[in-house]
């Protein structure tokens, strides 16, 4: 007897719309292209075939009887958060559309459209559907950090979006400040999703000159331009199937904006100077550390594209909200400057690490990976000790502490560094000079911790 391997049952598509016409040539359309397809003239009846059937996708006007288009998404978002929506409508405004966006909507298209444009935004729909009942959750030590380093509450949220939306094709906004690790959290999504075989393409769009932008993003032919001496592919052709990440995006100019967002809509462009359409699926990772809905208000943004590229918001903290990482930071970097310069570092002495959860890292991450750096590289022994860390640092701690004891009730160290300045910087000199320079020695005399005593060191500039 021979198995027969079961039929796939065909994706059903919902289309909702009151015009009988407009459901009719939609309904003839998808089947076309091998759909099951259901149809309701108005919401209430949208939703009656939402209980009885399995949808994939809707695709729904907004002007309707009963139930209108904006009110179905409401419900389904709330009732059937995995169907994409897709809004279609002849009355639709971009801030119509935009607010369709904010409230879950998967996509939206104006009528009059191209067929070719539905069909491609329903087929990305129907994908993003299907990857996410197929998705299979990575265990946590599956997952590829791609050096992603931290074990906070916070990061562990990160690794757990990452997890979620990597399989999928949702466009990814990370946001934070400059130096958090944006680029690393951009290449982990990457590294995890089905496209991790495929190119993951960079562009910095804060690097790149506004007149030179279009031709990196789109390519050129050649004669295009004066110095087109032959053609070139853009990044978005160079990430076809796979990843294309915009840092910066904040940074892109607003005429660049526009013809961003038509390839988002059209999977598809023209290179500079080019006739013929490319057609591109590549799936968008974008990072700013800008405030966009501040850039958006006031007019620098388009609020249409932040939505589009929002879909799934990611923010990166700075490091001084997340401190408990910092000794494994340090370790990962003094194992990394390890091999890198040839050193034997084994370590921080415990008061430097004290000292570095103090500080606040304007810097972020960079900032630590290169102090690690100077410092694996300076260090006199195979332990960095205080004595290796830069007085500019240690000042910057003690400056904190001065400010967060206040004005109005000030300790009696601090009235006395007032006053008696000279005699405690005397104090010291003499105390160092009859210890012959033991710090360990000389802090014990003078009642201070040895980061205490370093402290003074770098307030009356004693280092040697």
């Amino acid at each position: 007897m021979v198995s027969q391997v079961p039929k796939i049952p065909p994706k059903k598509i919902l289309i909702v719309d009151d015009e009988v016409n407009m459901r009719l040539v939609l309904k003839a359309m998808l089947k076309k292209e091998g759909y099951d397809v259901e149809t309701a003239a108005d919401g209430l009846e949208a939703l009656a075939l939402l209980h009885r059937h399995d949808i994939t996708a809707c695709v729904t006007d907004l002007r309707m009887p009963k139930l209108d288009g904006m009110g179905l998404l409401n419900r389904m978002v709330e009732e059937y958060p995995s169907i994409p929506v897709i809004i279609i409508t002849a009355h639709g405004t971009v801030a119509t559309a935009v607010d369709a966006l904010k409230k879950g909507a998967f996509d939206y298209i104006t009528k009059p459209f191209d067929q070719e444009e539905l069909k491609n935004v329903i087929g990305k729909a129907v994908k993003t559907r299907v990857l996410s009942e197929e998705e299979v959750q990575l265990a946590a030590t599956d997952l590829d950090r791609s050096e992603i380093v931290g074990t906070s509450p916070s990061m562990a949220k990160i690794f757990d979006v990452i997890r979620k939306v990597a399989p999928t094709t949702t466009n990814i906004l990370i946001t934070g400040e400059t130096g958090t690790g944006k680029e690393l959290v951009a290449n982990a999504i990457h590294a995890n999703s089905p496209r991790k075989l495929n190119p993951f393409i960079k562009i910095n769009c804060s690097a790149i000159a506004e007149n030179l932008i279009e031709s990196e993003l789109f390519g050129y032919e050649k004669g295009a331009f004066t110095g087109a001496v032959s053609s070139k592919p853009g990044r978005f052709e160079l990430a076809h199937k796979g990843t294309l990440f915009l840092d910066e995006i904040g940074d892109l100019p607003r005429e660049m904006q526009v013809k961003l967002l038509r390839v988002i809509q059209d999977h598809e462009f023209e290179r500079v100077g080019g006739l013929q359409t490319i057609k591109v699926d590549v799936r968008l990772v974008a990072a700013t550390n800008r405030n966009l809905q501040q850039d958006v208000k006031e007019g620098h943004f388009r609020e249409d594209l932040f939505y589009r590229l929002n879909v799934m918001p990611i923010h990166v903290p700075p490091l001084r909200e997340r401190k408990e990482d910092i000794h494994a930071l340090v370790s990962y970097f003094i194992d990394q400057f390890n091999r890198k310069l040839e050193r034997q570092i084994a370590g921080v002495e415990a008061e430097v690490m004290e000292l570095f959860r103090d500080y606040d890292w304007p810097g972020n991450i960079r900032e630590l990976e290169n102090l690690t750096e100077r410092l694996v590289l300076m260090a006199k022994g195979d332990t960095i000790v205080m004595g290796d860390v830069p007085a500019e640092l240690i000042e910057a701690v003690e400056a904190k502490g001065e400010t967060t004891a206040g004005d109005d009730k000030k300790s009696i160290k601090d009235l006395i560094r007032e006053k008696t300045g000279d005699i405690e910087k005397q104090m010291i000199i003499r105390v160092l000079e009859e210890c012959e320079g033991n710090i360990s020695k000389a802090a014990r005399q003078l009642g201070l911790s040895r980061r205490g005593l370093h402290l003074k060191l770098a307030k009356y500039n004693l280092r040697g």
